[in-house]
């Protein structure tokens, strides 16, 4: 009798091990699990983290893009006077119509750049508008550079008419300043 209680003993007793090792087994399994679940939502959420940090970037770089377009915008209204231009009819914001107008102008007709070049040399208020224009324009694309992670923005900025005038009025203001 006493045997087969010993039997019976280490029979539950193995039985119990055996259980006891399947459950420690199943939860390993569960916290490595657990433990992959979570490093994916924290990688998650550092990434969505990092896109509203960016997003805020962007939206409070737009809001202060619309103090500097009204800015770049009064400095171009005297040199568009000055050579004789007027703004594209579209409905873009009115420094696009402007810098477009311009643009058009040059492409369609190169003396422009001559008229320019005229206006900076004999007006110093026309001379100016362009510096200042050239300033404060820089001074944006390379705020835009350091803000815009990816780039596309910026790189909009600087191969689209912003860039395209740029490069007009630094070229007029060089041909002006080394005419003498």
């Amino acid at each position: 009798m006493e045997n087969i209680t010993m039997t019976i003993m280490l029979i539950v007793s193995t039985i119990c091990i055996v259980s006891s090792l399947f459950l420690l087994i199943n939860l390993l399994k569960n916290m490595r699990e657990v433990t992959k679940t979570l490093t994916h939502q924290y990688n998650l959420i550092v990434k969505m983290q990092n896109v509203l940090k960016n997003k805020s970037t962007v939206n409070e770089t737009t809001d202060k893009a619309e103090i500097i377009y009204q800015d770049l915008l009064q400095d171009l209204i005297p040199i568009m006077a000055s050579i004789d231009v007027m703004p594209r009819t579209t409905s873009e914001h009115p420094l696009w119509r402007a810098l477009g107008g311009i643009m058009d102008e040059y492409a369609k007709n190169p003396f422009v750049l001559e008229k320019l070049r005229r206006a900076i040399k004999l007006d110093s208020n026309i001379a100016h508008n362009v510096g200042h224009y050239l300033n404060r324009a820089n001074m944006f694309l390379q705020h835009m550079s350091a803000t815009d992670t990816d780039g596309i923005l910026s790189t909009t900025f600087t191969d689209g008419l912003l860039g395209q005038s740029l490069t007009f009025f630094a070229q007029a203001q060089a041909l002006a300043s080394t005419d003498k």
